[in-house]
């Protein structure tokens, strides 16, 4: 039976992919560096310091992954403030999970400062869950299953009496591989690169009732 929901951040809970693709952008084009928003795609959802580090090694441009990720969380922080909502059906979904006496954790591969802003500027912050995982707790990002068994530890449950939501290709991969149940929402990728999940959704608005019944 489930009894934990596992929440991917970006493409789950808030739609920020926009807003960080043009933060690191822009804080390329303030050291010299165009490049576009395609070459960050391999990258969606492994964290920031695969993110911004794998763009720059296409490149061959060196960089302290410390000193850009600051620079492009300041910059993210100024662009997306007064500018998120919470992702259809997103308040809904936790409001009936509570009520099914779920326990709740956020889970996400982008570090604490971006959890924080993203959390903060949806109307939810970490107190609204039981737990939270953010990508500096953890050395292996996604695809590795590492921040789902960390997450599911942290409730206090094991993996597989979780649901993970997730929205990428390797969120899918480290959920099934961390032996979760997955619900992929359709919001980042088709549903071709995302068979893995064992439900799908284009977001939680209309996610199957049967996800939480399992």
């Amino acid at each position: 039976m489930i009894k934990g929901i596992l929440f991917d951040m970006d493409g789950v809970l808030v739609d920020s992919e926009e807003f960080i693709c043009r933060a690191s952008m822009a804080m390329f084009r303030n050291r010299g560096l165009l490049v576009r928003p395609e070459d960050f795609v391999p990258f969606v959802g492994k964290g920031e310091n695969a993110y911004l580090g794998g763009v720059a090694a296409q490149y061959g441009f060196q960089v302290n992954i410390d000193e850009i990720k600051a620079e492009t969380y300041r910059i993210y922080s100024e662009m997306v403030e007064g500018k998120l909502r919470p992702l259809p059906g997103v308040n809904e979904f936790i409001a009936l999970a509570r009520q099914k006496g779920l326990k709740l954790a956020v889970a996400t591969s982008a570090d604490f400062e971006k959890m924080r802003v993203n959390l903060r500027n949806i109307g939810l912050t970490q107190d609204a869950f039981d737990a939270t995982v953010n990508g500096s707790e953890v050395e292996r990002k996604k695809p590795h299953p590492d921040i789902f068994q960390l997450a599911a530890t942290k409730l206090g449950l094991k993996p597989e009496e979780c649901l993970v939501v997730e929205d990428a290709v390797s969120g899918v991969e480290a959920a099934k591989d961390a032996g979760c149940r997955c619900l992929a929402l359709l919001t980042s990728f088709p549903k071709e690169k995302l068979l893995n999940a064992d439900w799908h959704s284009n977001t939680l608005a209309d996610a199957p009732g049967e996800c939480l019944e399992w």
